[in-house]
């Protein structure tokens, strides 16, 4: 049990359905993407996730928002009335459940709280004929982030007392609630992950900061003959190095309750190393357990699936039906988010076999990192 059981959280405008002390989701968006939402919803199987339909300004589209806890025009049915609301942008999609903890404590001490950065740059103000007027001093001044939190009595209070004027030209909710309801936010401290996704080029950071976060843990499942355990051992051994490692050294059906609890810790990518000819039938497993998790595949799942040919001869142990069979089922499965490459580990030499797993180690974490779904049926040859 947690410091917030028993107390109704909501968070209006950015989806957080993994904090489970949250109690409704309500995002706002404009008209013409609601229908676009409410498909996204379904398809990633969010749960406790309204879709309301947001105004012309930031502030009137809070205001929808917060009318569903008590407006019926706004929802088909009133939700319960929250304690306390959260405030989030979607351009901050990195936030962390600590920083959201924390407003929402101190908005249940002090009426409102907000999240606050130090300025990067020194604000100025410019006059009529375009010269400099005036600038602040910049040690004074934090700048205003999200999430913020209020009581919900307090919130709403503000917006049905202030003025057209407010809702069309103001930006800041904890200006509002001083303002109108005399409550002095507390100012909470952020961390440097609550920056916004403004312009094109904050879109590569922010894809590349989830691909890295992404990129943290591999499952390695290992299911070949004893004379090629030496080489399901040294390749998790070579990932070691670069990568959180779980590895299971049995066959999926046995290990089903390990599996699921590496999948339920939000792994997402897997090695499954074997010596059959085509694998299809266990990697069918590994994806219809992830199906079963009822886990939301939020984001890509890398599924490899590694064959090791210790063979001596000099033509692919696999052959094109085998390769067309793969392509084949790394189509079907992306359709669910996840995307399967194919890894042919070639240890015909001894001497040369931790260079090769070395190899093969190297194409998984690339395969991972970049997660590429042009690539995906492909058979790379380490």
């Amino acid at each position: 049990m947690n410091e917030f059981t028993g107390v109704q959280h909501c968070i209006i405008l950015h989806c957080c359905p993994w904090i489970s002390w949250i109690s409704d989701v309500i995002v706002v968006v404009s008209p013409e993407n609601t229908e676009t939402m409410k498909t996204i919803i379904e398809k990633y199987g969010h749960k406790k996730v309204t879709v309301v339909k947001g105004g012309i300004t930031r502030h009137r589209s809070i205001f929808n928002g917060l009318k569903v806890f008590a407006e019926n025009e706004f929802s088909s049915h009133l939700l319960q009335k929250p304690e306390v609301v959260i405030i989030h942008d979607a351009v901050r999609p990195f936030v962390e459940e600590d920083i959201v903890a924390k407003v929402v404590m101190a908005a249940k001490e002090h009426g409102a709280a907000g999240a606050i950065r130090p300025l990067v740059s020194t604000v100025i103000a410019s006059a009529a004929d375009g010269c400099l007027d005036h600038s602040l001093e910049r040690a004074r001044y934090r700048a205003s982030e999200m999430p913020q939190a209020f009581l919900f009595d307090t919130i709403y209070e503000a917006y049905q007392q202030c003025t057209d004027y407010d809702l069309d030209y103001g930006t800041e909710c904890l200006h509002l609630v001083l303002k109108y309801c005399k409550t002095n936010a507390k100012l909470v401290e952020g961390t440097a992950d609550l920056w916004k996704v403004t312009y094109k080029r904050d879109l590569y950071a922010a894809d590349s900061i989830i691909k890295d976060n992404l990129s943290q843990q591999v499952c390695v499942t290992t299911n070949v003959k004893e004379t090629l355990a030496q080489v399901g051992f040294l390749l998790p051994e070579s990932l070691k190095s670069q990568i959180k490692v779980e590895a299971i050294s049995q066959s999926l059906s046995k290990n089903d309750s390990h599996l699921q609890n590496i999948i339920s810790g939000q792994c997402y990518n897997f090695v499954c190393v074997n010596d059959k000819r085509c694998a299809i039938q266990e990697i069918q497993e590994l994806v219809d357990m992830l199906e079963k998790s009822n886990i939301p595949l939020l984001y890509p799942v890398v599924l490899i699936s590694a064959h090791l040919d210790i063979s001596e001869n000099n033509y692919f142990s696999i052959g094109m039906e085998d390769l067309t069979m793969i392509k084949k089922f790394a189509r079907e499965t992306k359709k669910k988010n996840i995307l399967v490459y194919g890894l042919l580990i070639q240890c015909k030499d001894p001497l040369l076999l931790q260079e090769t797993v070395n190899s093969a180690a190297a194409l998984i974490m690339a395969l991972i990192k970049d997660r590429n779904p042009e690539l995906i049926g492909q058979l790379l040859v380490a």
